[in-house]
């Protein structure tokens, strides 16, 4: 179901001329049938954008931090080290996206060397959204930016009550890995449209790489990366208002070999159940929620997946450790 687009004109942030606030956010009614539709399946699963509460959000910046967690030192290393050369590739006069912007650090490295016409995060997490979007023009007073709260993995277009811009994004992180192979091609192809023929994508791809190091990437020894898997279940839980009891459940990640991605999963650990909606869900002691996947790529896999989605690599950068990779895509 696509979200209704709709101005929230009551927000401070409306107030003011260089920062706008757009709602998108899908009706909560709309996220309690997707829970539940993971939660009665035979495999059970979670979508992982449900980590992302406040509380998800700020473990996560937790994780970004960690020794064990490569992703965020060297993507930084290509973007502090490419950045210059990145930004050649990028116009001036182009409306900059970001999804899943969180909260709008890694665009100040772009920002250290252009400027563009105008900056739009999209975050699901309202709160964070405004926080980061203020944030980000106190620093960037030139700055013009429409913060969208949405949900972007369901948006093949900008809210109405944006102003019309070329437009070029940029996904940092490893995002797309988290989607099946066929859910990222629709995600690219939605960004696709929304950029139109010649937008230009800048995003961020895991390579594949030793699996210990994988394995320890997500079972990091002060367990942050525990706490903010069973966090999704708090989070969860206020939405379907019943709350899950976390102490039943235990963080689980491994790397699959055959299908190349990192999984994590939520473990029961006591055999229970709860009532929801009418619907009754009952977990077996060792029976698992599939919270998320991450995909590692090669750069040579990742170009053949974002041209079914109608994209050709214009240039590629990776990081000396050849960890993590950068992509300037072009929308055909």
């Amino acid at each position: 179901m696509q979200p209704q687009l709709c101005e929230q004109t009551d927000s401070p942030l409306a107030s003011e001329q260089r920062l706008q606030f757009h709602n998108v956010k899908p009706e909560l009614v709309d996220q309690r049938r997707e829970i539940l539709q993971g939660l009665t399946a035979d495999c059970k699963y979670v979508s992982p954008k449900y980590f992302y509460d406040e509380a998800g959000c700020r473990l996560f910046d937790r994780i970004t931090e960690l020794e064990e967690y490569y992703v965020t030192r060297a993507e930084r290393s290509i973007l502090q080290g490419a950045g210059q050369d990145i930004c050649g590739y990028l116009s001036d006069k182009t409306m900059l996206i970001e999804p899943g912007s969180g909260s709008c650090e890694k665009i100040r490295m772009l920002l250290a060397h252009y400027l563009p016409a105008s900056y739009a995060p999209i975050e699901i997490s309202e709160y964070y959204l405004e926080r980061a979007a203020r944030q980000l023009r106190s620093e960037f007073p030139d700055l013009t930016v429409h913060a969208v709260c949405a949900d972007f993995t369901s948006l093949d277009r900008m809210p109405d009550s944006v102003p019309p811009a070329p437009k070029a994004a940029f996904f940092p992180g490893s995002t797309i890995g988290n989607f099946e192979p066929k859910d990222a091609i629709g995600l690219l192809a939605n960004l696709r449209r929304m950029l139109g023929v010649g937008g230009k994508l800048l995003i961020g791809v895991d390579l594949l790489k030793d699996p210990d190091q994988l394995h320890a990437a997500y079972n990091d020894q002060l367990g942050v990366t525990a706490q903010f898997n069973l966090n999704l279940l708090t989070h969860i839980g206020r939405i379907l208002k019943r709350p899950f009891n976390t102490g039943y459940f235990r963080h689980k990640a491994f790397f699959n070999r055959a299908l190349s991605r990192i999984e994590m999963h939520l473990e029961c650990q006591q055999a229970h159940s709860l009532e929801v909606d009418g619907h009754t869900l009952r977990f077996a002691k060792g029976e698992t929620i599939h919270t998320e996947n991450s995909y590692k790529y090669s750069v040579a896999s990742f170009e053949a997946l974002a041209s079914k989605a109608g994209f050709r690599r214009q240039q590629t950068w990776t990081d000396e450790g050849r960890n993590f990779s950068f992509h300037c895509l072009v929308a055909s």
